[in-house]
Order: C-alpha cells, then structure tokens, then sequence
C-alpha cells in the first residue's frame, strides 16, 4: 500500500514536471517565469501567503491629503544614449594635434580606439585616430578637439537607447531567474530521464542568458562611453597668385627658351658626335684602302679602220659636190 503510494506521487511529479517544461519553454519573459513560479512551488506560494496573512496585518492605506512630507520623490530615469561625434581638422602639425588629443582622451579617463595615417596623391597626410571617452567628459573633450586647429567639417549623433536597455535589464533578470529555477529542479529531481530533460534545458537557458549578457554589456560599454572620430590633416599647398606679364617677365621666358634650346642642341651634338667620329673613322680607313691598293692594267681597245665607201656612198657623195 505504502509502495503504491509513492509510485503514484512519482508519477504525479513526473507529469507536472513534463508540464512545467511545456510551459517554460516558450520563453524567458515575465509571464514565462510566472508560469514556471506556480508550477514549481505552488504549496510552497500557500504556505508563505497564509503565513503572511497570519503574522502581518494589511498596511493601511494612505489618504489621499495626508501623504509624508518627508517621503522621497521617485528617482528620475537615467537616459542612456549612445553619442558619435566625427570631426575634420586642418593643422599644420599633425603630430603635435594628434599628441594632444591623446592627452586630452587619457585626462577624461578614456582611450584611443584606433589610429591611420596615410598620404595622398598630392602629398598631404591624413591620420585619422578614433577615441572613446567618458559621457561625463564628453563635451569638453570634443569641445577642446574643436580649437585645436582648422575646423574644416563636423558631424554630432545621439541615439538614445533608454527603452532598449531597460528591455534587455528586464530579459537579463528573468532569465537569470529561469536558470535558478531550472538548477532547482534539477535538484529535486531523481529519475534519470528527468535529469537529462532538465540539463538540456539548462544548457539550452544558459546560452540565451549568455547572449543576452552580452548585449547588455555591449549597450553599458556604448552608452558609458562615447565615440570621438577625429580627422587630421596638412593644409593645401597654396596656389600661386597670377601676375600680370611684363617686359622683364618676358624677357625672362625668352631666355628661358633660348637657353632650353641651346641646351637641347647640345644634347643632340652629343648624342650624334659619337656616330660622326666612327662614320668619319671608317671613310677615312675606306679612302686610305683604295690608295694603297695596286692598279689594274687598262685594257687596250681594238683599233678602229676606216669604213669603205661603198658605190651607192660615192654617188651620193658626186651628187652632194654637184649641187655645191
């Protein structure tokens, strides 16, 4: 008799187990933990309400004129915001500006985040150096950035995130509520297969409380501290002014192109002087070649006779003399 009573409040606690982790499953907000609170303790609820109710007697209630003087007001909401500021600068040292608003970030408590430097196609430099400082020094920081040089842009955020922080304090503190709860069971529990479920389950609440710390620290670091982006560069190289041009001007830029000419014909002579010396070398050889050279005996030429005149010449020449 006494056996079969104990197997059927095992088998009670089995099944009202199984129905807190239905109900606990679906989230980690208030009205989950209200959920997993009834179904994990309710005679434990009983007993402290009915002892509440024996040893206390209800406060009574305030009138409505007769309020205490003395009594503190509700303490006002602390808004958090998340302020970036970026700021261009013009400086003729870029070093000296950027030692300075170091010095000023590690006199505010804060620190450098990140720091470049690098050169444009015009030779200007450009450091470019990111710092956190505290919100509390935030604007005196900035304003001290601001007269440090050339103000060339400047750009200012506030983003205030007062709702999301509360949100995620109030997830944070349900869901660590939920792992007590969970671990709770876990002790109480003694079948085997009770103790994996809720192991599962703990592991599974632990990673969603760890995300959610994360967020709440990420949203602290962001709203404590603000973001300085700060832009340091060389100022331009001035441009020369245009004059109007003159007789001296003129003859200025005449000899400049006289002597950019000479100069060029120069360089051109000696370029080509060495090809003239070998050509000059080489026709000098040529010439010397054909002196020393032995002559060829000229060839005699045959000896030419006198034709002879044949009949038909001599009478054309009788006519000829005839007509003379």
């Amino acid at each position: 008799m006494h056996s079969s009573r104990q197997r059927s409040a095992a088998a009670l606690a089995a099944l009202s187990l199984v129905g807190v982790l239905a109900l606990t499953g679906c989230g980690a907000g208030g009205e989950g933990a209200a959920q997993d609170k009834a179904a994990v303790a309710p005679a434990e609820g009983k007993a402290q309400e009915g002892a509440r109710g024996g040893a206390a007697a209800p406060a009574p209630a305030a009138s409505p004129g007769g309020g205490d003087k003395n009594a503190q007001p509700p303490a006002a909401v602390r808004p958090n915001v998340i302020r970036t500021a970026t700021l261009g600068i013009e400086s003729a040292d870029v070093q000296k500006t950027l030692a300075a608003a170091r010095a000023a970030a590690d006199g505010a408590g804060g620190y450098v985040g990140s720091e470049s430097t690098k050169r444009g196609s015009n030779g200007r430099m450009t450091s470019t150096v990111a710092l956190r400082v505290p919100t509390e020094r935030y604007d005196a920081v900035l304003g001290a950035m601001e007269g440090s040089g050339k103000l060339l842009h400047r750009k200012v955020d506030a983003v205030d995130v007062t709702e999301k922080v509360a949100d995620i304090d109030s997830r944070v503190s349900s869901q660590q509520a939920s792992v007590a709860r969970v671990r709770e069971m876990m002790g109480k529990a003694s079948a085997l297969s009770d103790v994996v479920m809720l192991e599962g389950e703990l592991s599974r609440r632990q990673s969603d409380l760890e995300s959610l710390l994360a967020q709440q620290t990420a949203l602290k670091d962001q709203t404590s501290m603000g973001t300085i982006t700060l832009e340091v560069s060389e100022p331009a190289p001035a441009v020369p002014e245009k004059k109007k041009p003159t007789f001296l001007s003129a003859l200025g830029a005449g000899w400049a192109v006289f002597t950019a000419v000479l100069r060029f014909l120069t360089l051109t002579v000696g370029a080509v002087l060495p090809f003239a010396l070998a050509g000059a070398v080489l026709l000098l050889l040529f010439r010397l070649f054909r002196r020393l050279r032995p002559a060829r005996p000229k060839a005699v030429p045959a000896p030419r006779w006198p034709a002879v005149p044949t009949q038909q010449g001599r009478a054309a020449d009788t006519a000829a003399d005839v007509q003379d």
